[in-house]
């Protein structure tokens, strides 16, 4: 018998989202938890900020941002089982920009006082956001490379990147690195990078790879990069709170959207990135928990959702307060390493958008879980909504 789900429980998870809706907290949201072949999907509210606004759909497009992280090390992985790719091997072929790097001696410190890389980055390093440069755990300019990261236009951060790929590749391979390769974990940028990989090792374009490797064998239809005329009826409004008022405001609506063209950069980290849908996003998941359904090795699916992260590595990466406590990085996304209040066992998988959306699959459960609306992180409360959802996802498991 398939594993299902309590319908009871499952009408507490919808109820509380609902409360959420007619609170005023998001304007709307869908939902979908799976488990098995029972598909549970909410669809609350509108699509924008108003009640006139159309209705929140199964089909709805969201921007993923950093929910892009897993999708590309997929592709990536899917060039090392090509052998286009060395797992444990020098990025240098692919990336010259990156060849010979120098290394801050100290990593707050002046941007000429550097020492040599002790060894090339890899896609291992890249994948594990351990090669040695990305978000700095600090206000706002307060280190050398911070300034040096934002005037150079790669910084991480909720904007579009704006460059062509190379001419990002360029820029980022003016900087020194501020740790030495494999040492420390820094997050974010190394999928900006791997985008512009898996183009360049491919010999195609990142999102024609995308597509045609992963997106179109799925049944992925609506994920990409833009949104075609045709869909943006689909688009929702990205919105977040406008602190002096206290109130939601738009920040990308579909009539002038960013995502309504194609981007310079198609970002294989998130900053701009990919829109996609619940539906799509479950199909990626049922992949994940399938052993790779014939697009990658089940091997290579245990290694994504392993954590990768050695115990001392962690101890010397800050990230947000607790976030080590529970949690390791596999390739793309977080791994639960112990009962954390959420899940009872070890072994859960995901990560979310700073536009909003989140995922997560549990491979002892058999349980997808994909939380969809466009609120711009801005506090505590984003955490909590997520929480809450991911919670009751596991309260409706029924053995």
């Amino acid at each position: 018998m398939s594993p299902r789900l309590s319908q009871t429980r499952l009408a507490e998870v919808t109820s509380a989202l609902r409360g959420h809706v007619e609170r005023g907290d998001l304007p709307g949201v869908v939902a979908l938890i799976a488990r098995g072949d029972t598909v549970h999907v909410d669809t609350l509210g509108t699509q924008g900020l108003t009640a006139s606004d159309a209705p929140m759909r199964r089909d709805s497009l969201f921007r993923l941002a950093s929910m892009a992280k897993p999708i590309t090390a997929v592709a990536t992985l899917m060039l090392v089982e090509d052998g286009k790719l060395p797992l444990d091997g020098a990025v240098d072929a692919w990336l010259p920009e990156l060849a010979n790097r120098r290394v801050l001696r100290t990593p707050d410190g002046p941007l000429d006082d550097t020492v040599p890389a002790k060894r090339a980055i890899t896609v291992r390093d890249l994948l594990t956001l351990r090669w040695g440069l990305g978000a700095v755990m600090a206000p706002p300019g307060k280190h050398p490379i911070q300034r040096a990261m934002a005037e150079a236009r790669v910084e991480p951060g909720f904007h579009m990147l704006t460059d062509p790929p190379d001419e990002f590749m360029r820029r980022l391979g003016s900087l020194p690195l501020r740790h030495q390769p494999g040492e420390r974990w820094a997050y974010h940028t190394g999928y900006e990078v791997l985008g512009v990989l898996v183009a360049r090792a491919s010999g195609m374009r990142f999102e024609d790879f995308l597509r045609e490797r992963l997106f179109a064998p799925l049944g992925m239809k609506d994920t990409a990069f833009s949104v075609p005329a045709d869909k943006l009826d689909r688009l929702t409004a990205a919105y977040g709170l406008d602190e002096a008022t206290g109130r939601l405001e738009a920040w990308d609506t579909p009539a002038d959207s960013f995502w309504s063209r194609p981007p310079a950069f198609p970002s294989g980290g998130g900053q701009g990135g990919l829109v996609s849908t619940a539906e799509d996003l479950l199909a990626f998941c049922r992949m994940l928990l399938s052993g790779g359904q014939r697009l990658l090795s089940s091997a290579s699916i245990q290694e994504l959702l392993t954590d990768q992260i050695p115990e001392e590595t962690k101890a010397a990466s800050p990230f947000f307060p607790g976030f080590w406590d529970a949690s390791g990085w596999g390739f793309g996304g977080a791994v639960c390493t112990k009962p954390d209040g959420i899940s009872p066992t070890a072994g859960r998988y995901g990560w979310g958008g700073g536009y909003g959306p989140m995922f997560f699959v549990d491979p002892r459960q058999d349980l997808k879980a994909i939380l969809m609306h466009q609120r711009r992180a801005q506090g505590p409360d984003d955490e909590a909504l997520a929480l809450e959802f991911s919670k009751g996802a596991y309260r409706a498991l029924e053995d």
